[in-house]
Formats: C-alpha cells, structure tokens, sequence
C-alpha cells in the first residue's frame, strides 16, 4: 500500500444510524452519503467511552480507558501514552489538528506540530463533579438541554463554522505544494451536534414541520443502573413541545454538521487531493435522543455507544458496507498504516481500518467499550461479538442484547437462564480484555484522588457542574450540585 495523506473528520455525539447511507428515514446528510458512496461505511462502529474526554483520548492512544487511566470528562490525554501524532512526528510526517481536541490544555506534547483554534477541558481541570459517584449529586445543569432547545446560532455554531473556514484554507494551501514522500496527516474535529440542541435557522427549518418524538419510553422496571443514571440528570423539563425542539435541533445540527463536511470535501476536491488523500468521518460517540427518557451520552445502549465510521480515498473499495466491528481504538493503526507506518506495541487492541475493509466481514469480531464517569454507579462495560451485546455492571445483575432480533434493545436477556452460556461466552471475551471488578476499583480510587485535590466531596459539590465545555473564548456557568445528593 502507497503511503498517502490522511485526513480525520470527527463530529461529536453523532448517532451511528442518523445518516442517509445508514439507512434513516429522512436525515438530510448529503455530503457523508457521497463520502460512503465512493468508500466503506462501517455498520457496526461503536466508541471506547460514550463521553468525550476518556473516548478522545482512546482515540489518541489506540488503546482502552483503564489502559491508560482515562476515565472521565477530569482525566484528560496529556501526551501520555504515544498518540498516533507522536508516531507521524517521529518519522518526520507532518501532523495537526484543527478545532477541538478536549485533551489538557494547548501546551502538552499530545503530537501535533500545531493546534488550529483548539478547545480543552474549563481551566485544564474540566468536569470534576463526574468524579462524585457515591454518592451521586444531581446534575441540575441538565436541565438546560430542554431549556435551549429552537433556532439560532450559539458559540458552539458559529466555532463550526471557523472551524470549516481554517480546514479549507489549510486544505487548500495543501493543493498548491509539492508532493512528498512524507505523507500529512490532520485532524478536523468539530462541535455539532453535541448539545445546546440549537441549530441554524436555515437547517432546523429542514425538520420544524415533522412529527418527532422518542420511540422508546422510559420503563419502572429498567435496570437500576439506568435509573440511577436518570437520576443524576435532571432532565425533568422536557415535555411535548421541548422534545419536538430538543429533536429538530439535533437533526437540524446534523444536517449542519454534513454541510460542513461538504465545504470541507469540495475543498479535498478543489485542491486536487482527491487520489492522494483519504478521509476517515467519526464520531467520538452518540447521543440518546431521548429514548428511555435520556439524553447525551453516558450508557451502552447503541444510541449512546454506536457511532458513525466512514473511510473513503485510496485503496478503499468503494460504495462497501463492512459489518465487521469496529471501534474508535481502530483509528490508531489506521492513521499509521495510511502513512506507511506501524507502532511496535502489543497492548493496542485494534486494527487497520484498511485492512477490515479489504478483508470478507468477520461479525464475530469482538469490540469494547466502558464507561466510569457521571451518573454511573459502578463501572459499566460492554462486548459487541455477532448479534450479541453484553453490558456488564460491576456488582449488578448484567445485560444482553441480540441486536438481529432485537435492535431497539427492548428485551433484555441479561438474567434469562436460556441464555446462560452465550453469557459466559460474552464475559470470557470481556475478562480478556479486563478484570472489570478491578477497574472498577481503579478507577473509584483514582477519581476519589482527583475529588481529595480539589478540596473533597463537598467542595465539589458547592463547585457543581458545567454542562459543555465551552467554545475557545466563552466561560463556563457552573451549577451547584450541594444538597442534590441521591
């Protein structure tokens, strides 16, 4: 395979199925269509983390979040392990990033030779409450999902479109130099659609006149760790009319978000990139849409920990659908296989994304997740292998899923006496990646170290909440959790 320039497109909290070639009814994303249609959409992706900073920085490393000590929105990358950049650099490829990051801060060796208008964790600290699990606060900042919900334009929209702005001049500056035997990588990583649910007037309209709601209601006798979860955001606002909005934001942000990859493609195509040049689309994880009576991310449900993959570019077949598994651990090697490189590292769990699309589908593939951070109770983790997804909760009853029969995850089978042996199989593939019990406790002592350094639970508390991480220039507004506590 011939070395070529690598471009990596991320959105955030982008659901794996809301797209046109995904299959949805009637999503208007036609720029990610055209990318799938001339390259291989991964049908079964799902994120390490569904919560940005620990799933930012799998994607980073190439590896798992109790690999390397990322847990929550706290425990940002800060160059430690290699990333995939630190690799490019060290054999003299030009590397960068554009938009936001979330790692520390702007000074640490993360491997880029520059950050275009970068966004990192509030003060490099970042959402310390997510640490305070036992007991669990209440998120009361949740409740400005519902609140900012509509049309408009927010910090958020308009640092999107900066962001398209500088990665079409970079681009473009691309187009007018010499080819190298040192390939370039850069990573474009923008905001929507992640929550305030408030999309440009011109793409919310594309959705205002639709009948929307959730499809899957919130159930009394759901899993205790989901009803804990619920419990810690408080999203007790959103009645009819906040849904239909909360919903036509989220689609008309993703119908923003393909816009730009569109600006972003046409440049690729302007600059004469085309054939040298591939593109990778991801998303650091998904979004609930309210079902279950959830929003944002945080569970393993596929809302939540299935996302969007799509490679296209050179030596990629074209219009493919893979149905192997995938997860973000599997843009690591894929960065450095597409510049001609390799990492000599056994603890990387995933593959070349070139060498899963060129291959026949393996669905017995098994792929992993896990999530620590706020609103969970105990650790929670998940194997994907063939139809099956076992989630796993350290000190509670598991759950499982058969996605062919049952892709909505409604029947859960994790307590079902019939199913005893696929779930001893399941755990077996989890107890080789992990011992979850014990990560478990790793990673309660690691956060309850971040909570003593910054003044105890109390502190915390009094300190509260953030929501979103704000675009580079704007302040967070906290929100007191004390006296909110489960």
């Amino acid at each position: 395979m011939t070395a070529h320039n690598m471009i990596v497109l991320m959105s955030d909290e982008h659901a794996s199925n809301i797209m046109g070639c995904a299959g949805h009814p009637f999503i208007k994303t036609p720029h990610l269509d055209r990318l799938a249609a001339r390259g291989t959409l991964f049908e079964s992706a799902y994120t390490n983390a569904p919560i940005c900073v620990p799933a930012r920085a799998s994607f980073a490393t190439g590896k798992y979040g109790h690999q390397t000590g990322h847990w929550d929105n706290a425990t940002p990358y800060t160059g430690e392990p290699k990333s995939w950049g630190h690799y490019l650099q060290q054999n003299g490829n030009p590397v960068g990033s554009i938009g936001k990051l979330h790692y520390r801060n702007e000074s640490d060796p993360v491997g880029l030779d520059f950050q275009q208008i970068p966004m990192h964790l509030v003060n490099g600290v970042g959402d310390v409450l997510g640490c305070v699990r036992e007991p669990m606060p209440r998120r009361w900042k949740a409740r400005d999902l519902a609140d900012s919900a509509g049309a408009g334009e927010t910090s958020y929209t308009t640092y999107d479109r900066n962001i398209t702005d500088a990665a079409c001049a970079w681009i473009a500056e691309r187009g007018n130099e010499p080819a190298s035997d040192k390939p370039w990588t850069v990573f474009i990583s923008m905001v929507a659609p992640h929550f305030p649910l408030t999309a440009p007037q011109e793409f919310y309209d594309l959705y205002k006149d639709m009948d929307l709601k959730p499809t899957k209601p919130a159930r009394e006798d759901d899993h205790p760790w989901l009803k804990a979860l619920r419990h810690c955001f408080v999203y007790d606002n959103f009645n009819e009319e906040r849904t239909q909005a909360a919903l036509t934001g989220y689609f008309g942000l993703i119908s923003f978000m393909d816009y730009n990859v569109g600006r972003i493609l046409d440049a690729i195509e302007a600059a004469g990139l085309n054939d040298n040049t591939n593109v990778i689309y991801v998303s650091d994880h998904g979004d609930n849409m309210g079902e279950r009576g959830m929003w944002g991310k945080s569970n393993m449900y596929e809302e939540a920990a299935a996302i969007p993959m799509i490679m296209a570019g050179p030596d990629v077949p074209g219009g493919k659908v893979s149905k192997t598994p995938v997860s973000l651990a599997d843009v690591f090697p894929t960065v450095l296989d597409c510049a001609g490189l390799s990492a000599d590292d056994p603890e990387l769990p995933g593959r070349s994304l070139f060498q899963i699309a060129a291959e026949e589908d393996c669905p017995n593939r098994a792929v992993f997740s896990e999530y620590h951070a706020a609103g969970a109770m105990s650790g929670a983790f998940m194997i994907r292998k063939g139809p099956w997804k076992y989630i796993y909760y350290t000190g509670l009853n598991p759950q499982l899923f058969n996605l062919d029969t049952d892709p909505a995850e409604i029947n859960d089978l994790g307590t079902a006496p019939e199913h005893d042996a696929i779930r001893a199989e399941l755990h077996a593939e989890l107890l080789k990646v992990c011992d979850p019990d014990a990560v478990d406790r790793q990673a309660k002592t690691d956060q309850a170290a971040i909570i003593e350094k910054h003044g105890g639970v109390e502190a915390v508390l009094e300190r509260g909440g953030f929501g979103a991480t704000p675009a580079p220039g704007a302040k967070a507004d906290f929100v007191a959790s004390k006296g909110a506590i489960a």
